[in-house]
């Protein structure tokens, strides 16, 4: 095992944060790039990197390792050190107020005025090349902030991966998954493994969120020069959302990285015989299907449906509760599907969103992401 120190931009005299990798096993083979908890706060992943950094030093040392693999269990120091009245806030950065998972930098916009002319008929040198590219575009991006070079340090760790897998969780959810369709029969297995609920296909949400920003570039390539040019999915990228932000036990933990485990096994990164995979309970639907449901008035939030259930449309997903008026007013959805998420507070303000459920019919246009 190596590990790495990648120095971040100084916002003001005096201080300095970095980024620290860990890199497990040999070069040559596939590569495989995990990090978690880009938005600070979301500390399941955090908690199952550790587990699996033990795991992987265990599988080094026994010479099972295939490729390499690299962990980033830290992926946001800036956001791990935003407190507010001793409330930690790690989605935003307090400087700007952007998401510390939007705006990273476009790979399919810096590659494709590029790569035409390095093309071939052979995909293997295809793939290579197109890596080449990527390298050249982001060594020549000259960061401004720390946010900017935080999004650049992870993008050099991670671009010319294999298998790149970006650890979240949500306020109050179940385990699900989002991708991209294109790539889905690749990532179903750690679906399976993962025990997802729902899992979530979009080929662009709009944002440039870190796991879209490595498949959609392949995609994009794909559908711009593969009528010419064989493109292969160079990156096969997923977000998992580990439950949701209370959900922090070893035993969480230790399901969540030896299914990572499996997966990886299954792919041929770690040498043996995975697991079996389970079954997957629920189908994947698209994310412009995801339905969310938002509180039409303020007051108490009691949910009588629980995350990880299938729910009928029509179905009563919370009531919210006036306790000065002593009126009740029930909140349903309005598709079928999975309830994967919902709010953790139980206290609304009117148009709070209180939880979404995975439909199997496309619905929703323009940009797919949440705040």
């Amino acid at each position: 095992m190596q590990t790495q120190n990648h120095s971040l931009t100084s916002p003001t005299l005096g201080t300095q944060r970095y980024l620290t990798s860990f890199h497990y096993g040999p070069g040559g083979g596939q590569k495989v790039y995990i990090h978690s908890s880009v938005h600070a706060a979301e500390l399941p992943g955090m908690l199952v990197s550790w587990a699996l950094r033990r795991k992987l030093a265990a599988l080094e040392a026994t010479g099972k390792l295939r490729g390499e693999v690299v962990i980033v269990p830290v992926a946001n120091p800036i956001g791990l050190n935003q407190y507010l009245f001793n409330h930690h806030i790690g989605r935003f950065e307090s400087g700007s107020a952007q998401n510390f998972n939007r705006n990273f930098y476009d790979l399919f916009a810096l590659v494709q005025p590029l790569i035409e002319e390095r093309l071939s008929d052979d995909i293997d040198r295809n793939r290579t090349a197109i890596r080449a590219a990527m390298r050249e575009a982001l060594d020549a991006q000259r960061p401004a902030t720390e946010l900017e070079s935080q999004r650049l340090a992870l993008q050099r760790l991670s671009y010319d991966a294999d298998v790149v897998l970006d650890l979240h969780c949500d306020k109050d959810a179940t385990t699900y998954i989002y991708t991209n369709p294109e790539i889905w029969p690749e990532v179903e297995p750690l679906a399976r493994y993962i025990e997802a609920k729902a899992s979530l296909l979009t080929l662009n949400s709009i944002g440039n969120p870190f796991d879209e920003i490595h498949s959609f570039c392949w995609s994009g390539l794909r559908n711009r020069f593969g009528n010419r040019f064989p493109i292969p999915n160079g990156s096969i990228s997923a977000t998992l959302e580990l439950r949701g932000q209370p959900d922090v036990s070893y035993e969480f933990a230790e399901h969540d990285a030896q299914a990572i485990i499996e997966y990886l096994t299954h792919r041929g990164v770690i040498a043996g015989t995975p697991a079996p995979q389970p079954v997957l309970e629920f189908s994947a639907t698209p994310r412009a299907g995801s339905e969310r449901i938002f509180a039409p008035v303020s007051g108490v939030v009691v949910f009588r449906s629980e995350v990880g259930r299938w729910v009928e449309a029509g179905q009563p997903i919370a009531d919210i509760v006036d306790p000065i008026t002593d009126t009740v007013v029930t909140v349903p959805c309005t598709v079928a599907g999975v309830l994967y998420a919902r709010n953790l507070s139980r206290f609304a303000t009117a148009g709070m969103e209180v939880a979404r459920v995975a439909g199997a019919k496309a619905f929703r246009t323009g940009s797919l992401l949440g705040a």
